[in-house]
């Protein structure tokens, strides 16, 4: 099994003004959020809150850098670009699984003590992100399994 890591190299393939993208959409959700909470109260404004702002902007930059990748090596790109962007959506999905496990924490356990439910929650997330993440993963390679198996299966029936 392929461990968590980090990579900053992707990072360089940034450009500055897709990295103001991302921190203005960013900006503008908080403020959104903030706008909504003042109208509405703290429970709306958090949901809001926890939108991924920078969700589509993540994901065309990451299908924009795949399908440029692939055309300087000569190829179209265009599915490997989509396929990528569907990671990343997979991604923010099961990181969203781990922030639903920190709010229900936190809301659970802020009463008691800020220090203790955030601390609390931050282990919540982390949790649910690995897990759901391996979870994921294992569920992967489980049906690559059995699509293999029934590919060759079948082969085999052809050729009696």
């Amino acid at each position: 099994m392929t461990p968590i890591r980090f990579s900053p190299s992707s990072l360089k393939e940034g450009r500055w003004y897709e990295y103001l993208i991302r921190f203005a959409l960013g900006g503008a959700a908080t403020a959104f959020a903030g706008l909504v909470s003042s109208r509405y109260g703290a429970s709306i404004g958090g949901l809001f809150l926890a939108l991924p702002a920078n969700f589509c902007a993540s994901a065309t930059l990451i299908e924009k850098h795949e399908i440029r990748r692939k055309r300087e090596a000569g190829l179209a790109g265009e599915r490997r670009g989509q396929m990528a962007a569907a990671v990343e959506s997979a991604g923010a999905a099961l990181g969203a699984l781990g922030m639903l496990a920190f709010a229900i924490v936190f809301s659970l356990a802020a009463e008691t003590s800020v220090a203790a439910a955030f601390l609390g929650a931050s282990l919540a997330w982390l949790v649910i992100s690995v897990v759901a993440w391996y979870s994921r993963r294992k569920m992967r390679s489980a049906r690559r399994v059995r699509i293999e198996q029934k590919g060759s299966g079948s082969a085999i029936q052809r050729s009696r």
